[in-house]
């Protein structure tokens, strides 16, 4: 098992999760940093996952994880992907061979700044080369504004813990803005579309107000 570290400014990292068994009362280094870096998101790998990247101009990669060797916990990582200056990366989940088995079934979600929102199949994420420049995963514009989150929809997925009769997968959207507008709405009435489609409305906002957070419920 390993853990699988994404940045903004797309770097990426894997380390044995035995590195982390020890943890010392003042912590411990996880991961170096290069300046004007910021840790974005953490994920538990089997090593043999698939990782998926999205950034905030609408870019996406999904590579394989046998693409990052291994290494300690205080190093810095390789590139995922490659974006431009006023770019960063929003969003990372892992691919599991289960998830790819479901790719025509799940989805990935993503919301923008201005509140336009879609879903696109899983299925239309090809596998790339890890440090490319990656794909489009949404068409943006001056009125959608630039991405601000993502997830993988995940569906009849059960864990090793649940049992079929305490699955709650989720139903619901919520949507939350950097003025504190809030906006619940059924997953459902989000609509699939394409990589290369900018989406749908999902909240009006208001003036100097931007979409900033999403939640599953």
């Amino acid at each position: 098992m390993y853990y699988l570290f994404a940045t903004k400014n797309g770097t990426v990292k894997k380390t044995p999760a035995s590195e982390y068994e020890n943890i010392r009362q003042n912590g411990l280094i996880a991961v170096k940093l290069e300046e004007n870096d910021q840790l974005l998101s953490v994920k538990p790998t089997s090593g043999n996952d698939k990782v998926l990247l999205i950034t905030a101009k609408g870019k996406s990669i999904l590579f394989d994880e046998n693409d990052i060797r291994p290494t300690g916990r205080a190093t810095m990582g390789v590139r995922g992907i490659k974006i431009k200056k006023d770019d960063f990366v929003v969003g990372m989940d892992v691919i599991t061979a289960e998830d790819e088995k479901q790719a025509k079934n799940y989805e990935v979600l993503v919301l923008t700044s201005n509140g336009y929102g879609k879903k696109t199949l899983l299925s239309e994420y090809s596998i790339q080369g890890r440090g490319g420049q990656g794909v489009y995963t949404a068409k943006l514009n001056h009125k959608t504004g630039d991405l601000v989150a993502m997830r993988v929809l995940r569906n009849n997925q059960a864990s090793q813990e649940e049992t079929p009769e305490t699955i709650t997968e989720p139903s619901d959207l919520l949507v939350i803005s950097k003025l504190g507008q809030a906006i619940r709405l059924p997953l459902n009435e989000v609509p699939t579309l394409g990589r290369y489609t900018q989406g749908v409305r999902i909240i009006r906002l208001n003036e100097n107000d931007e979409a900033s957070a999403l939640a599953l419920l």
